[in-house]
């Protein structure tokens, strides 16, 4: 599995209805996972779950992430992730 290492501060999404903002930037040994949802106490499990498969999917294992969620569905969750890991990371220089 490859590594990607994140190396700058990025970010992807908004904080419109239905959307999600997710920043991130280089971590500290493993991954800082910070949610704030309109709807955490039904679906922040689940939120937490997709955020955490891509960023594994990405291969990122040292990061800070926060998102702020406003009823995002997963496909957007994983979109904005990856978004953000792309800007972040040296694979934006390709």
């Amino acid at each position: 599995m490859h590594e990607t290492k994140i190396t700058k501060m990025a970010k992807a999404g908004s904080v419109e209805s239905n959307d999600i903002l997710v920043m991130i930037s280089p971590g500290e040994g493993k991954i800082d996972l910070e949610i704030e949802s309109v709807v955490y106490n039904q679906y922040g499990d689940d939120i937490r779950k997709t955020i955490l498969d891509t960023l594994q999917e990405e291969g990122v294992t040292d990061a800070k992430v926060i998102v702020k969620d406003k009823g995002a569905l997963d496909f957007t969750i994983r979109a904005r992730v990856k978004a953000c890991v792309k800007r972040g990371s040296e694979q934006d220089e390709l």
